[in-house]
């Protein structure tokens, strides 16, 4: 099955409606990008659980909003 246009969304078929998952689309879509590390200034980390994330290269772990950082 392709998901090339509903990304992770697809998971959910045609359930819930288009709004909704397109709100969940792009919210996934940030939640697991790289975020900057305000300890390294680096691209660099990743969402560890609900608000904590944890930076590849400094080892900083820090907390932020529940699915992405604060100011990002």
């Amino acid at each position: 099955m392709s998901t090339r246009k509903v990304g992770s969304t697809g998971r959910f078929g045609s359930r819930y409606g288009k709004k909704v998952r397109d709100l969940i689309r792009d919210v996934e879509k940030i939640q697991r990008q790289s975020h900057v590390c305000p300890r390294c200034s680096m691209p660099h980390s990743k969402r560890v659980a609900k608000g904590v994330y944890l930076c590849g290269k400094c080892g900083n772990k820090f907390t932020g909003q529940a699915y992405f950082p604060r100011g990002g």
